[in-house]
């Protein structure tokens, strides 16, 4: 009986912490303009210094965004991506993060 519970509660914990990273694959494609002149139209950069989206860690996408709007993250292009992402809501960059890590 406890190896149930505790497995039932482990199952809802990681439930609960990916269902806070699912955003809206469309909804990101459709937003994903902005980011297509350095990070390619489908997420791989065409300039060698910019890091391709495609297929990235959803979950790392939304603490980079996040961290990027919050001006805690600095160094390399941090002034362009603070810009961009300072005009992103929270779940502009759930969208965003759910159709770069969709993408391969």
């Amino acid at each position: 009986m406890k190896k149930l519970l505790l497995s039932s509660v482990t199952l809802a914990l990681v439930t609960l912490s990916f269902s806070s990273f699912a955003g809206d694959i469309a909804a990101g494609k459709a937003k994903s303009g902005m980011c297509a002149g350095c990070h390619g139209a489908k997420g791989k950069a065409i300039i060698p210094t910019y890091p391709n989206l495609a297929g990235q860690n959803q979950q790392y996408l939304v603490s980079s965004l996040k961290a990027y709007r919050s001006k805690k993250r600095n160094g390399g292009q941090a002034a362009v991506m603070q810009g961009m992402a300072g005009a992103l809501s929270d779940s502009d960059i759930e969208n965003l993060s759910a159709y770069f890590a969709s993408l391969k």
